[in-house]
């Protein structure tokens, strides 16, 4: 089967007076954990067999409640409000970290629920519907046709659905450049990095926590490039090590420190500079598994070598002109 969804190699393979106002919660709620007060996390799902779920935050306000990324599924969504709804408070505004499915497709339920929320993100998934989401879909029609087991179809159907909502996943408001904005009455950071997962990549800091929400800028086992400028991605994780945060949510895998996070960018650096050696695949994947130590679960060994061998011989050693094409505005 073809490579077509992001996320989906892991798939076939296997400032601050507001803040200070609200009351931490008691206790995190079944399916979230409290990473600092008033920032809860809904850790996302890989189950085999299905496309995964990005992980998703509550940041609760004077005024309400941000969520950042809404996950794939119905169910994860479900527990993202079922989270939100122990703070007693109404989610008011959504941010999305970019256009991947597994980060958007909660949104059609958010606003299901709450219809005046208001959603922020870049604009890229416009591009994404007219062109990568377009092929996918493609894609997903010829494996509904030739689907033998009707679960299997089902899900297929569902990720066409997911597509076919379309405006309904992406922003009522663009983020076009970075800087400071009050959400919720809680003050936060949005920080807009361009063609480096994708066209355009939002990152948020809680300046008040010290909780920062990488979205895919950062993902566990491996970086998933299917969209992705590997050296702009690379330029992205740069800004990144300039933030004094004290925890960063990636977008799957668990949160990190600080130094967790300067072994999982040297560990990328090293990775492109493998690839675009001479040196054997299997030298690449080694060199990733060394230089991220424990951030890579014992667990997941076998699945980060699945995917990097993916990763390095089809993105990072295939087509030139495909990643020029991520790189830069269509001309």
């Amino acid at each position: 089967m073809r490579m077509t969804s992001a996320c989906l190699a892991l798939l076939l393979v296997f400032q601050l007076s507001p803040l200070l106002s609200a009351s931490p919660l008691p206790a995190a709620p079944p399916g979230a954990r409290q990473l600092a007060p008033g920032v809860l996390l809904v850790p996302g799902r890989f189950v085999a067999g299905t496309p995964p779920d990005g992980n998703s935050l509550i940041f609760q306000g004077s005024d309400g409640l941000v969520l950042f990324d809404t996950g794939r599924h119905r169910e994860h969504a479900e527990r993202l409000l079922a989270a939100a709804a122990v703070t007693g408070l109404p989610p008011r505004a959504v941010v999305n970290s970019h256009w991947h499915l597994d980060h958007v497709g909660g949104n059609l339920l958010v606003r299901e629920r709450y219809p005046r929320v208001e959603v922020y993100a870049s604009g890229a998934i416009h591009g994404a519907l007219r062109g990568f989401l377009a092929q996918y879909r493609a894609s997903l029609t010829d494996q509904v046709a030739r689907a033998q087991d009707p679960g299997a179809a089902q899900a297929l159907r569902d990720e066409i659905a997911l597509i076919d909502a379309g405006p309904r996943l992406g922003p009522t408001h663009e983020v076009k450049a970075s800087g400071p904005l009050a959400l919720a009455g809680r003050p936060l950071e949005l920080h807009l990095e361009t063609f480096a997962v994708t066209a355009g990549d939002v990152w948020l800091l809680d300046p008040a926590s010290g909780v920062l929400a990488a979205g895919d800028l950062v993902t566990l086992p491996v970086p998933l490039l299917d969209t992705a400028c590997p050296a702009r991605w690379q330029a992205a994780l740069d800004h990144l090590a300039t933030v004094p945060f004290r925890q960063l949510v990636p977008g799957h895998g668990e949160p990190m420190n600080h130094a967790g996070f300067d072994a999982y960018r040297s560990a990328f650096r090293d990775l492109l500079a493998c690839a675009a050696s001479a040196r054997g695949k299997d030298a690449c994947i080694d060199g990733w598994l060394r230089d991220a130590g424990s951030l890579v679960p014992p667990e997941d060994v076998t699945l980060a070598r699945q995917a990097l061998g993916y990763y390095v011989a089809a993105v990072l050693r295939g087509d030139p002109a495909k990643r020029a094409k991520l790189c830069s505005p269509p001309g």
